[in-house]
């Protein structure tokens, strides 16, 4: 193709809202993704992997359809053989399905737990994208709010380890029985009909299909309206109430702060009895950083034996944008090389190749870097400083023939030496591990 009609080639973009993570944000990632694979090892949460295309009807059925993600979010199509299929929009349905089909469910208790993207079609805006990505927790077979309070105590136990704990809050409610809350809802809707000319038009639409979602509603000309809504929390069963009060009891024990918010009902129709949001005041309007409850009947209203569950989901963006606007994720995070190895002249660059592969063997923890596309010495030096790296490791003549390696601290004002090539491994795994030791 000549240079001019590959210029006249429309070049493509990415699909608005569904976005590349470059080199330069892959560290944050992984270093989030780190913290949280190592968490659920520790509380014996087993990893479960759903492809990300499902049935349409296992959404229509547990999200419900009549909330906003089904009539207006799912990317829904028809494959070659007519059926309707849909990206993910959320986890749990999949989890549940996949647990249902491979018989993770019968006789049994699970602690599972999920990473990976979700599709929704919504006006993209910082922390909230048409492809994002969440960690979930789904736990299955256990009825006390005792499991309750352990997801809980899980998420508050990441928060502590991303330095999060002070700068986000456990909000609580109980959305009680099946029939607690259809009884509660009569009342709502009478209530909300008294002051039908307050409501909008999404709060009117919601009042026959889903009156419980108009408390979430964030129109401020309705602040009042909402402010005298009867409370869901006062209409609870008593079954409901007596799990609510033992979940405080239990957060109260463990030192975990929470507030109560009577019109948190979250999003979707499979919650019941505990629901429970952490939020941030840090990332503006964005506020929810991770959300879930308990959802009893999910299982049998797709099919299965009544099976009581709770979990959570978090958004790993808003995560993520949470860490950077607070600085938190560490230096050493960033950077994804301790050891930059620079052969000093192309002569040396058979030598460097094996004594880096050395080093890899004798050290497998090592991340080392090394130089290659030649260049003048000025600038090899100048990638080694770019990449990172603490230590750059020299190759010239001179080492080759001495069967050492200068070594050069780019970070600290320390005079250079020279090592011999058989105590190299043991000189940068002490130094390395001095450097990781000093707060």
């Amino acid at each position: 193709m000549s240079q001019s009609a590959a210029q006249s080639v429309k070049k493509i973009q990415a699909i608005r809202g569904m976005n590349d993570l470059l080199p330069g944000d892959s560290p944050r990632w992984q270093f989030f993704e780190a913290k949280v694979r190592q968490l659920m090892a520790r509380y014996g949460f087993a990893e479960i992997r759903m492809p990300i295309v499902e049935q349409t009807a296992l959404f229509a059925r547990s999200i419900g359809e009549v909330t906003d993600i089904v009539e207006k979010e799912m990317y829904t199509f028809d494959d070659r053989n007519g059926d309707s299929l849909t990206l993910r929009p959320e986890g749990t349905a999949g989890c549940v399905r996949a647990a249902m089909q491979h018989g993770l469910l019968y006789n049994q208790t699970q602690r599972l737990w999920y990473q990976g993207p979700m599709f929704r079609h919504e006006r993209p805006q910082k922390g909230r994208y048409r492809q994002f990505h969440q960690v979930g927790v789904e736990t299955y077979g256990f009825d006390g709010p005792d499991i309750d309070a352990e997801v809980i105590l899980l998420s508050a136990r990441l928060w502590q380890e991303l330095g999060l704990t002070d700068h986000v809050t456990l909000e609580l409610n109980s959305l009680g029985s099946s029939d607690a809350r259809a009884a509660y809802r009569e009342t709502l809707v009478a209530y909300f009909e008294r002051h039908i000319e307050v409501l909008d038009d999404d709060s009117k639409r919601r009042l026959t299909s889903n009156p419980l979602r108009i408390l979430d509603s964030k129109n401020p000309a309705m602040v009042d309206v909402l402010g005298g809504a009867p409370q869901l929390i006062d209409h609870l069963d008593d079954e409901s109430r007596e799990h609510f009060e033992r979940l405080k009891v239990m957060l109260d024990a463990a030192g975990i702060d929470y507030v109560i918010n009577p019109r948190l009902v979250r999003g979707l129709d499979y919650y019941s009895r505990t629901v429970f949001e952490w939020t941030t005041d840090a990332l503006g309007s964005q506020g929810t950083v991770c959300a879930g409850g308990r959802y009893d009947g999910l299982v049998e209203q797709l099919g299965g034996k009544p099976t009581p569950a709770v979990g959570f989901a978090m958004g790993i963006e808003r995560l993520i944008l949470l860490l950077d606007t607070l600085d938190l994720v560490p230096d050493e995070a960033l950077f994804g090389c301790d050891v930059y190895l620079v052969p000093m002249d192309d002569a040396s660059s058979p030598a460097a190749l094996t004594l880096a592969e050395q080093l890899r063997e004798a050290l497998p923890e090592l991340r080392l870097t090394l130089h290659c596309g030649g260049g003048s010495f000025k600038s090899r030096m100048k990638k080694a400083d770019k990449s990172g790296a603490t230590l750059a490791l020299l190759l010239g003549e001179n080492e080759r023939r001495e069967q050492a390696v200068t070594l050069k601290f780019l970070r600290d004002a320390r005079d250079q030496q020279q090592l011999s090539q058989r105590e190299l491994a043991d000189a940068l795994n002490t130094l390395l591990s001095n450097v990781a030791d000093t707060p």
